[in-house]
């Protein structure tokens, strides 16, 4: 008898440590859906809502002619500016944008991932400031190949 609720313990613990594992990616995957999402829909609440004002973003992004990469930071602000630039000019993209999000790693305080967007492909680095997971760094390559 004692076996089987020393066993019965054990799942119930692993169980728990699954599901609560399960609601951490939900929370990685929704910060990262929103960073996209706010570019895409123009939302700068969902910016605000996934990214830190302190993030680090730098791009290189491939010119078509010379087919030399340049590559260029962009900060919170300007972020924030981008996002209202998409509202104001109603050049929201499409619901079947490619809008691609996988997490790589969570761990307690800090977590990764990779999204692919219309522009191309966003490494993202994650960390859970006041119990939410927003997004600290990015490091982008564009554009997608087709």
């Amino acid at each position: 008898m004692k076996t089987v609720i020393l066993l019965l313990s054990l799942l119930i613990v692993v169980a728990t440590a699954k599901a609560q594992t399960e609601k951490e990616k939900e929370y990685v995957q929704r910060a990262m859906l929103d960073y996209v999402e706010g570019f895409y829909e123009g939302d700068t609440n969902k910016i605000n809502r996934s990214i830190s004002p302190e993030v680090v973003k730098y791009g290189y992004w491939k010119d078509e002619k010379s087919g030399v990469y340049g590559g260029e930071p962009m900060s919170f602000r300007e972020m924030i500016a981008y996002a209202a630039r998409v509202k104001q000019t109603n050049r929201q993209q499409p619901a079947t944008a490619v809008r691609k999000v996988e997490v790589y790693d969570i761990q307690d305080q800090t977590a990764s991932g990779k999204i692919t967007a219309w522009w191309g492909t966003d490494y993202l680095l994650l960390a859970k400031v006041n119990n939410q997971w927003m997004i600290r760094a990015v490091l982008w390559q564009g554009p997608l190949k087709r």
